[in-house]
């Protein structure tokens, strides 16, 4: 005779139930060490290679730092002198880029997320923004070429290579600062918008400063990126050689890696250019290491403040 089965229950009062066994548990922590051996490996792995660059560049670019390495301009077919125009140019378009992208790219996150409905239109300028922040530099290069340059008659100048970079880095930025608004807790929202202000109030005053630190970060990224741009500025802002120092924004300049490219390439005497090569490396590695740390510790005095 079968028990009888109460309503809600499921089966008999006697069904044997699943337990937990020393033995499962033991083979659960086994798998976790081994999982975590293995991601601990993948870290190591990450922060090998880059102690490994870094100790290359170092290495090899060392010996030729000096302060005329660092003051002068380059002579004698570039196997001279220093790369003092190179980072004034790779500073000023850089930062320059940053300025000019960083708004916009704050603006069209907060346009995302607080204004615009959940339609089929935004879902296609996230994807818009998503594709492009996966497109290579060359291809901004070419863009920029066409349009900044010739289209809009700017030359190659620094102009141009600011709009064009701030074109390449506003993907990143507007990824980066969507993302810290998410992270923002509605009920921040809710509290501000109970007390009386209105939306544009709790989205200036309450919002924004506290998704600020996590903008930030697309902000490092973003002059990471663009102080390491050779292709996007090598069709719309640099030059092979100018010893001056540029003068008004529609000036040509030399930049850091578009200096390295030609170095290794395109000159006559590549071999005897070879310290010269590690050295604008180094360099290039130290600015833009020296600019990520001022927005980081930027970005942390922001969140003690918080």
């Amino acid at each position: 005779m079968s028990q009888p089965i109460w309503p809600g229950q499921t089966g008999p009062l006697n069904t044997p139930q699943k337990r937990f066994t020393p033995t499962s548990g033991k083979a659960r922590g086994r798998a976790q060490n081994i999982m975590f051996i293995f991601l601990r490996g993948v870290a190591a792995c990450n922060v090998l290679a880059l102690v490994a660059v870094c100790g290359f560049l170092l290495y090899h670019g060392l010996p030729a730092l000096s302060w005329e390495f660092i003051s002068q301009s380059p002579r004698s077919m570039m196997t001279e002198g220093g790369i003092l125009p190179c980072i004034i140019g790779t500073a000023i378009l850089s930062l320059g880029a940053l300025l000019l992208a960083f708004p916009l790219g704050v603006a069209s996150a907060v346009y995302l997320h607080e204004y615009a409905k959940r339609n089929a239109f935004a879902r296609y300028v996230r994807l818009g923004v998503n594709n492009l922040a996966g497109v290579p530099s060359v291809v901004f290069g070419l863009f920029g070429l066409s349009f900044f340059v010739t289209f809009c008659g700017l030359g190659v100048s620094i102009l141009s290579g600011v709009l064009t970079l701030a074109v390449l880095t506003l993907p990143v930025i507007i990824g980066t600062a969507e993302e810290a608004l998410r992270n923002v807790p509605d009920t921040y929202r809710e509290a501000s918008l109970a007390l009386g202000a209105t939306k544009s109030q709790t989205i200036s005053r309450v919002v924004l400063p506290c998704a600020l630190p996590g903008m930030l970060t697309g902000a490092i990224l973003g002059v990471a990126r663009a102080a390491g741009e050779t292709a996007a500025i090598m069709f719309t802002a640099a030059v092979f050689y100018t010893p001056k120092t540029p003068d008004s924004i529609f000036s040509s300049v030399m930049a850091l890696p578009y200096h390295m490219y030609v170095l290794a390439t395109a000159g006559t005497e590549i071999e005897k250019t070879r310290p010269l090569q590690y050295g604008t490396g180094l360099v290039l590695l130290l600015l833009v290491l020296g600019m990520n740390l001022v927005a980081i510790l930027l970005r942390d005095h922001l969140q003690r403040k918080r």
